[in-house]
């Protein structure tokens, strides 16, 4: 129904930024809510951030509040990920996802997102 394509990891210094992009194709207007996971090596995959295509509507996870800050432009079927002030602890691959809900961002969980893209790496350095 949709393809996610994730872009913009890299290698950066703690303290630094970085911008994750995340280009949608296909059926992109059966999925209103995008959403930003990740996972460290040797840990779970969790969740950092979710959008709406429709009102852009945001929910983070309390670990990236204030440093992170998801945005969509809708024109462009884009979806980014602009991550500030990072910490050792941020370096993870990153994915995009996309669930086909209006629930409310809060309730959603993992298995909520069912097309996912490849991932991006993105690693903190001291």
């Amino acid at each position: 129904q949709v393809q996610l394509v994730e872009s913009g990891g890299g290698l950066v210094q703690a303290g630094g930024s970085l911008r994750l992009s995340c280009t949608a194709s296909g059926r992109t207007f059966s999925s209103d809510a995008m959403g930003w996971f990740r996972q460290a090596p040797g840990k779970e995959r969790e969740f950092v951030a979710a959008i709406r295509w429709s009102g852009g509507i945001t929910y983070y996870h309390d670990s990236v509040k204030g440093r992170f800050t998801i945005s969509r432009d809708n024109a462009k079927t884009t979806v980014y990920l602009q991550m500030n002030s990072l910490k050792l602890e941020d370096t993870a691959v990153y994915y995009c996802a996309a669930a086909n809900t209006f629930r409310a961002l809060q309730s959603l969980k993992e298995y909520d997102f069912g097309s996912w893209g490849q991932g991006t790496q993105v690693t903190v350095s001291s």
